[in-house]
Formats: C-alpha cells, sequence, structure tokens
C-alpha cells in the first residue's frame, strides 16, 4: 500500500522532533510525520495512476479512524490512530493532509495566490494545528501557526518548482501569473528562470512576507517554552530561505540552507525567543487581522 521514496525527516528543510521538543511527545510527532511521509510518498509517486493514488490514501483515511482496521500494510496509520487516542489529539488533522494528497492525485495547476493557499490549508497548517494541540496551547494561536506553515510549503513549492513540474506535471506556481508574463509552464524545463519566470517567482515571496509578520508573532504566544523556541527556529530559517530564493535562481540551482547555516540561523532564531521570554512571558494572543492578498 505504501511506496516509500527513501525521504526521511533529515532529508526536511526544517527541524522535525527536535530536541527541542519535549522528549515524551516527540514519538507522536515522529508518528504524525510518518503519516504525513507515507501518504506523501503515494500523491507523489510518479507510476502510480491517479485513481489508485486516491484509492490508496482514501484508505489511510479510513483506517486513521476506524478502530477495527487492522490492514498491516496501513501499519503507519494504526500508529498514528493510536497516537491520537493517547494523546487526544483529533483525526481531523490527519485527515486533511489526505484530503490535500488526494488533490494533488488529480490537479497539477493553481489559479493564484488564493487557490495554492487554499491548497495549503490542507497540506500545511494541518500540521501546526497539530503540534499546538500536542502541546495543549490556545488554538487562538491557530491563524498564526497557519501563516508559518502555509509560507513554509509555499518556499518548498519555489524550491521544487522544476523538480515538481518534470517529474509529476505538477506546477504551483499559479498559472495565469505566467501567462501574464508571456509564459507557459513550459518555461520551468530550463536551466535557468526567464525574467518572466523570476517575477513570478518574486510574486510568490511577495506573497509568503505578507505572512512573516503573523508567523513571527507565534513564538511569543505560545505557553510551552520548548515549542516557542522551536517555532522560533523555524521562523528563522524561513526568513533566511525566503532571501536566498530572492537571490538565487532555482531552475539553475538547487536553492537551500547548508547545514552549518541552519544550525547557526535556528540558535540565533531560539536564542532571541529565550531572551525574549525572559524579560516578558508568553502573552493572550489577539484575533489577528486578515493579511492583504499578494
Amino acid at each position: 500500500m505504501e511506496t516509500p521514496s527513501g525521504k526521511w525527516a533529515g532529508d526536511e528543510n526544517f527541524p522535525v522532533a527536535s530536541k527541542l521538543i519535549a522528549r515524551p511527545l516527540r514519538p507522536h510527532v515522529m508518528a504524525y510525520y510518518a503519516f504525513a511521509r507515507a501518504i506523501d510518498d503515494i500523491a507523489d509517486h510518479p507510476e502510480l495512476s491517479p485513481d489508485d493514488k486516491v484509492a490508496r490514501l482514501d484508505a489511510f483515511g479510513r483506517a486513521l479512524t476506524d478502530p477495527e482496521a487492522d490492514d498491516p500494510a496501513l501499519a503507519t496509520a494504526h500508529r498514528l490512530r493510536q497516537s491520537l487516542t493517547a494523546t487526544g489529539v483529533p483525526a481531523q488533522h490527519g485527515l486533511d493532509l489526505v484530503t490535500a494528497f488526494k488533490q494533488d492525485a488529480v490537479k497539477g495547476r493553481y489559479d493564484g495566490w488564493d487557490d495554492l493557499l487554499g491548497y495549503c490549508r490542507y497540506s500545511a497548517s494541518p500540521v501546526g494545528r497539530f503540534l499546538l494541540d500536542l502541546h495543549g496551547e490556545d488554538r487562538a494561536l491557530w491563524p498564526y501557526s497557519d501563516a508559518l506553515c502555509d509560507l513554509l510549503q509555499v518556499l518548498n513549492h519555489l524550491q521544487d518548482c522544476q523538480t515538481d513540474y518534470l517529474t509529476l506535471d505538477r506546477v504551483y506556481l499559479p498559472e495565469p501569473w505566467l501567462a501574464e508574463q508571456g509564459e507557459a509552464v513550459t518555461a520551468l524545463a530550463r536551466d535557468h528562470a526567464s525574467a518572466g519566470v523570476r517575477r513570478v517567482i518574486d510574486r510568490c515571496l511577495d506573497g509568503v512576507e505578507t505572512l512573516l509578520p503573523r508567523a513571527e508573532a507565534l513564538p511569543r504566544h505560545l505557553a510551552d517554552a520548548r515549542l516557542a523556541l522551536e517555532s522560533a527556529a523555524i521562523v528563522a530559517l524561513a526568513r533566511a530561505l525566503t532571501g536566498r530564493l530572492r537571490r538565487q535562481d532555482p531552475l539553475a540551482v538547487r536553492v537551500e540552507l547548508g547545514k552549518p547555516m541552519k544550525l547557526a540561523v535556528a540558535a540565533r532564531g531560539a536564542l532571541g525567543t529565550l531572551l525574549a521570554r525572559r524579560f516578558a512571558p508568553a502573552s493572550t494572543p489577539d484575533r489577528p487581522r486578515e493579511e492583504p492578498r499578494a
């Protein structure tokens, strides 16, 4: 049932269940990650038909909620179901991921920023919501974590824009934005970004930067100090990667932060929040204002 790609937590852009997360919670984070990794690999498998992908993903969704399900091919879903039962975290955070990857199986083009964020609502936002619920945080913080997770997803799309097109015929850069620049999606197959594609990438980064202020507010509102440090490190990494994508061409090179830079940037982000929390306790979140659309 699973189609493992070999990719694991250490291959991700951002930390997964790092040592900043309390030790008792790390196995639950990894159970959620393993489930997400398994269904993402199904959605991204180049040899499966859309119908086959959707059928497999539906099976994972059923196994996540059915305590009588015992198919060993769905062991990753069973482990997450057991984790959710033990922690009281809703299964919806896993089911939303299934919805996103079923969309990936059948949809390969996006019409604009709202369409792209609509996808992120199911592919990215549930990750932050899961972590907040696991830590017993106030759900009023969901909009802040949504902003962080959604912008991370867009950054990943920009990093992989050529690979996604060539291997999966999937393009997250809004197609009308490309058309406005006189470009078709085939421009993503070139060995460098044209001026038009570069403007579309920058427009996506403009959207990321509208989300960053809300994301940066998350750490100071979190009650759990360790989760606040983890979030601050991730925000710092996201800002650094945004800057690098402004300067480098993701069609010409793999745009990423090297391990030493990741460690340095994450440490600075966590340290800044540690010092801030020493002088000011976590604050009660206000309802965030609607962000302007890119």
